[in-house]
């Protein structure tokens, strides 16, 4: 993914939706990995690359606007503010996925929109409108229509 990322630059734009793993196992076997009475198999694991500091870290083709994702359990907004800042992007759209809130696999999601201008929080909305609410903010960002 993360080459098929830089093949698309340059870009005016660059939403990173995709929940990319952040491990991977470090030596994947050839074959099936058979029970050994009882005894669980020891799996090492690996760093993924990180596609959005990558992105937002480019040299030479960066993209005007860089926005991630942030999909949280607990302390939603101190983990986006750390999310941006480490990676360099321009807006990380941070959500709580805890059980409780119903997103995964629901149609609703309440959603923070976090720069280095601060936080603006939307209302419950179906995912639908947060989609288009984000597009008509991208858009007004670039001076191509009103919006938030």
């Amino acid at each position: 993914m993360q080459a098929a990322c830089e093949a698309a630059l340059p870009a005016d734009i660059a939403v990173m939706t995709a929940a990319v793993a952040d491990w991977r196992i470090a030596n994947s076997a050839n074959e099936k990995i058979k029970k050994q009475n009882g005894q669980l198999p020891v799996l090492s694991l690996i760093e993924n690359p990180d596609i959005l500091a990558g992105l937002s870290q480019h040299v030479s083709k960066r993209p005007r606007l860089v926005v991630g994702f942030a999909a949280e359990t607990e302390k939603v907004l101190e983990h986006a503010r750390a999310k941006l800042a480490k990676k360099g992007c321009d807006w990380i759209v941070a959500n709580d996925v805890s059980p409780e809130t119903g997103v995964m696999g629901g149609d609703y999601n309440t959603v923070h929109v976090v720069s280095s201008a601060g936080v603006e929080t939307w209302p419950k909305l179906p995912k639908r409108e947060v989609a288009s609410r984000l597009t008509v903010l991208i858009a007004a960002h670039f001076g191509r229509g009103g919006g938030a």
